[in-house]
């Protein structure tokens, strides 16, 4: 791909303001558009594309500023993963999956732990082996050491990440760990597995864990090999779906964009229709009002419910139960409406673009592919139980791996 070389970012002011950071990413967002299409039809390890996060800055998003982070709160975050993801749908994931490893030492580690993990001064990027779901990974004591052994299937960020964060259960308990390695860790064995439809790019195949070591020191939120849990850890689950929204939100705006484009330059007027121009004819019009109306509602959504989350992470030790309950089912809320939306506009815009914009050269294909691959990750039809749950019974959602 054509990036920019770190010299061109480094000659660059570093970014201050939450808008400063939106437009960084916009900016990247830029280059990445340039040949997304045919990234995602030769499906190459991005290496260059995560290179180029790290070099505009926003790998360290969410680190602190005297670790030479960015210092931002989640709001931005999701900002900056939704501009990603206008113009890659599969680097979108894999920096909201980044920031997602980042922040889990803060989300389950106690706070001796989460500050000493200076991934900001390191520029580390994150992949994750973690998915709940996958029961075969086990986590077994070796004097002061911990070690890690079985199969995950996915790892997304895996060959292009420097840190991976491993997840089992600790053998005889029904204890789950969670621990930060080198990806290069001895043992660490990433699979070239993943040949889905969609997200072509996030390098998310499966991973073996043959002895994974690490100390016992490192285990998440354990003081003396006792967990010490909080009403925080189970923050996973909103933050997590709120990350996913924002790339379903930043694919289904960049399907309207590179579609909006389409019409424009390439989409002829239908003999029927009485207009030289097919930007002219009111259906046409139609179909991109009603589009841009129904994004523009969720987006508005999941910017409201970002902000109301800002405060369970401003005070981590002082989340309430029903706080973190009420917080899940707007959450819920969002996910459901971003998802329905994402896979419509990434449908329909074939009704305004015409036939000739199905070639694959055009690659429209591409964010209708991302949004459906990705959108099968959990059942909607739950999230909107807890919606329903929650208005007709007051009933918050028991804190689990996917609720």
């Amino acid at each position: 791909m054509s990036t920019a070389t770190p010299t061109d970012w480094q000659t660059r002011p570093t970014p201050e303001t939450a808008q400063d950071w939106i437009t960084r990413a916009a900016e990247v967002a830029a280059v990445l558009a340039t040949d997304a299409a045919e990234r995602d039809r030769v499906g190459a390890t991005p290496y260059a594309e995560v290179r180029l996060l790290k070099d505009a800055g926003l790998v360290t998003l969410l680190g602190p500023t005297e670790h030479g982070g960015g210092g931002q709160d989640w709001p931005t975050l999701y900002r900056v993963v939704r501009e990603i993801a206008k113009a890659d749908g599969s680097i979108g994931q894999l920096l909201g999956y980044h920031y997602l490893w980042n922040w889990a030492a803060r989300l389950v580690g106690t706070r001796e732990q989460w500050e000493h993990v200076e991934a900001a001064r390191n520029q580390w990027f994150f992949g994750g082996a973690v998915n709940p779901r996958d029961k075969d990974v086990v986590v077994t004591e070796d004097g002061d050491d911990l070690v890690f052994t079985g199969r995950k299937s996915f790892s997304t960020g895996s060959k292009v990440s420097d840190v991976t964060v491993l997840e089992g259960v600790l053998e005889g308990t029904d204890q789950h760990v969670f621990a930060i390695v080198p990806s290069d860790s001895a043992g660490l064995t990433f699979h070239d597995d993943w040949d889905n439809i969609g997200q072509r790019l996030t390098e998310s195949g499966g991973v073996t864990l043959d002895g994974v070591r690490t100390p016992w020191a490192s285990a998440a939120g354990y003081v003396d090999k006792e967990f010490r849990p909080r009403i925080y850890n189970t923050l996973n689950v909103p933050t997590i779906q709120l990350v996913f929204v924002s790339f379903y939100l930043g694919i289904a705006g960049g399907a309207l964009e590179t579609a909006a484009a389409y019409t424009r330059t390439k989409t002829r007027s239908w003999l029927h229709g009485g207009h030289e121009r097919a930007v002219d004819e009111p259906y046409v019009i139609d179909v991109y009002g009603d589009l841009t109306a129904k994004l523009w509602a969720v987006e508005a959504l999941a910017d409201t419910v970002a902000a109301e989350g800002r405060k369970l992470h401003d005070d981590p030790d002082g989340v309430p139960e029903q706080a973190r309950g009420d917080f899940e089912v707007r959450v819920a809320a969002v996910k459901a409406r971003a998802t329905d939306v994402a896979l419509e506009i990434s449908n329909r815009i074939f009704e305004v673009t015409g036939a000739r914009s199905t070639a694959t050269a055009e690659g429209l294909d591409r964010f209708w592919r991302n949004v459906r691959t990705h959108t099968l990750h959990d059942p909607v039809a739950y999230k909107r139980r807890e919606v329903g749950r929650w208005f007709l019974e007051g009933e918050l959602p028991e804190p689990t791996w996917y609720s």
